[in-house]
């Protein structure tokens, strides 16, 4: 499939969706959206694909929403092509796309990440970030509030007191700061970052179940909305039963014993346990 707004990159098992608008600085709108959307779920279902690598193209990684609409941009209610009322805001549909991935997803940040640009990596499981990168929680410097699910993920990543110091000031920060407020894991070169990303997406795919990893990732983060410790333990007390009596257990003890490389023969298209998924998804309403 072809897409206009996003380049889709398969190679040694690891996904590269790159953010293609350069001339806007990947700028965010709804045929980004929807192409991100679509290429999520082909990845989802493609057994080859072990880990996804998101980045921009050119200077920016996203500059965040498309502000062609003008004054516009944000009242739902003021565009022909919907309907008026509350409407499901489009970041935060990509993030709970996101959310509920199979595969660990890493943000390579390249450059500028503002608005949506930043609060869509949110819902990624690890970013590493160019050291020329900039970063902006700019909502209250535009007349509106965070979206994209960022008022769950933004606490949880960084603590809740450097999530409203951000998004109170709405400022530009650098990447060390970023640094130093643990919204990215490292700084690195840009020619370097994403060697370094495609590194640890690579040990992923070599040394690891595909199942376990799948497991793994749900697991983590739904249990940051658990109330009681309790949810965790009955969820990987099931996890532990079922993997445990897997053939991708039986192989990586025995391919630990016998000192070689594992083969994982478990696919995430057909051999997750039967509890999995074992949540139910709310609806918006």
């Amino acid at each position: 499939m072809t897409y206009s707004t996003i380049l889709y990159d398969v190679e040694d098992g690891i996904l590269t969706l790159t953010l293609n608008r350069p001339e806007s600085l990947n700028a965010y709108n709804r045929e980004m959206q929807a192409e991100m959307l679509d290429a999520f779920d082909r990845a989802d279902a493609d057994d080859d694909v072990r880990a996804i690598i998101v980045t921009g193209a050119g200077r920016a990684f996203c500059a965040g929403a498309d502000l062609a609409s003008g004054g516009n941009t944000f009242n739902a209610d003021g565009r022909r092509d919907r309907e008026s009322g509350l409407n499901p805001d489009g970041g935060g549909v990509l993030t709970l796309r996101i959310h509920e991935l199979k595969k660990p997803i890493i943000a390579a940040i390249n450059g500028a990440a503002v608005g949506v640009g930043v609060t869509m990596t949110l819902a990624m499981d690890i970013r590493l970030a160019a050291d020329v990168a900039k970063f902006g929680f700019v909502f209250a410097r535009r007349g509106i509030v965070p979206e994209a699910c960022s008022s769950y993920f933004l606490p949880r990543v960084v603590g809740i007191s450097q999530a409203l110091e951000w998004c109170y000031s709405g400022r530009v920060f650098p990447a060390d700061e970023a640094l130093a407020g643990r919204l990215v894991r490292s700084l690195h070169e840009k020619d370097d970052l994403l060697p370094a990303a495609r590194a640890i997406a690579q040990d992923i795919r070599q040394n690891t179940s595909a199942i376990s990893v799948t497991l793994i990732r749900q697991m983590m983060w739904r249990m940051l909305g658990a109330d009681h410790p309790m949810e965790a333990h009955k969820i990987d007390s099931r996890g532990v039963y079922h993997t445990g009596k897997s053939a991708d257990a039986k192989e990586g003890v025995e391919s630990f014993l016998e000192k070689r490389p594992a083969e994982f023969p478990g696919k995430v298209s057909k051999d997750m346990p039967d509890f999995f998924p074992w949540w139910e998804e709310p609806k918006f309403s």
